[in-house]
């Protein structure tokens, strides 16, 4: 069953697209939501230096019917994810071991809540359409490019023709070869990359698969896939400026490469050959 979006990763998807007084919002929400749960409204408009108006607009913006909604939403979050180790929002190298943990809980909840997102039917046809293609390109740029790399080398083990690219002009002249029955993977955070956008509109015009993984599912990737597959990120906890985690997209590349390998002989069979290969390299 399809697992709702969490008000916390649906403000943290949403905060580019928040006016500055909304950003004021969002930001002391995640860094202090266990305190905005007992706040009225006018206390948060107040500590925030905004109007109760703009916090009743940035409570439609998170698909909540208001402030009193939010809060619930809040609550029932903190709850779920309570531990007996308290945790918060601080990395700080006077506090290793706290920071430590801190760092663990958030990464445990980004890839909880990545593979809660995941469509077993979705899943499933990718994978058929991964398996049966004739090349798979996986298509980044900036920070997400060691995704798709690896997502490359994870496949090409598997003997899975997949290729990626640094270079944008050179993945974008491949992505002109491909034809129907390959498969492109375009992962971006936003998913309002233009030139993965412009990628993927290629693939589509020549009848190819397209697969986004994206962390917004309405963005114009997310929009304009055939399959897509959202990914958390509570980077934003830690850092004012945004700076995207690799973890969560490359979980979702390690479970497509598991998926096609275990239990497959043919698979094994690929992965035990290229490891003969470079064996000589290995002390």
């Amino acid at each position: 069953m399809e697992k709702k979006q969490s008000i916390m990763d649906t403000i943290m998807i949403l905060y580019d697209t928040f006016y500055e007084q909304e950003k004021k919002i969002a930001t002391y929400i995640m860094h202090h939501h266990k305190e905005v749960v007992n706040m009225t409204i006018g206390e948060l408009a107040e500590i925030c230096g905004t109007s109760v108006a703009t916090i009743s607009r940035f409570c439609r913006k998170c698909n909540v019917d208001g402030f009193h909604h939010l809060k619930i939403g809040l609550a029932k979050e903190i709850a779920a994810n309570d531990v007996n180790t308290p945790v918060s929002n601080t990395i700080s190298r006077d506090e290793i071991g706290q920071s430590l943990q801190n760092i663990l809980a958030n990464k445990i909840e980004e890839l909880k809540q990545t593979i809660s997102y995941i469509d077993e039917t979705t899943l499933n046809t990718v994978l058929d359409g991964i398996q049966k293609a004739g090349v798979v390109q996986l298509v980044a740029v900036g920070n997400t490019i060691p995704v798709a790399l690896d997502g490359a080398f994870k496949l090409s083990q598997i003997g899975i023709r997949a290729v990626s690219g640094t270079i944008w002009e050179t993945q974008l002249s491949f992505a002109l070869s491909l034809k129907p029955g390959d498969v492109m993977i375009a992962i971006s955070n936003s998913g309002e990359s233009i030139r993965v956008v412009k990628m993927v509109e290629e693939a589509k015009k020549r009848g190819v698969m397209t697969v986004g993984i994206t962390n917004n599912p309405k963005s114009t990737v997310g929009r304009n896939v055939d399959y897509h597959f959202q990914t958390s990120t509570r980077e934003k906890l830690f850092m004012n400026e945004f700076c995207f985690s690799r973890v969560s997209a490359m979980t979702l590349m390690e479970i497509f490469y598991l998926f096609l390998t275990v239990g497959n002989e043919k698979s094994y069979e690929e992965v035990r050959e290229r490891e003969s290969l470079i064996a000589d390299e290995k002390i």
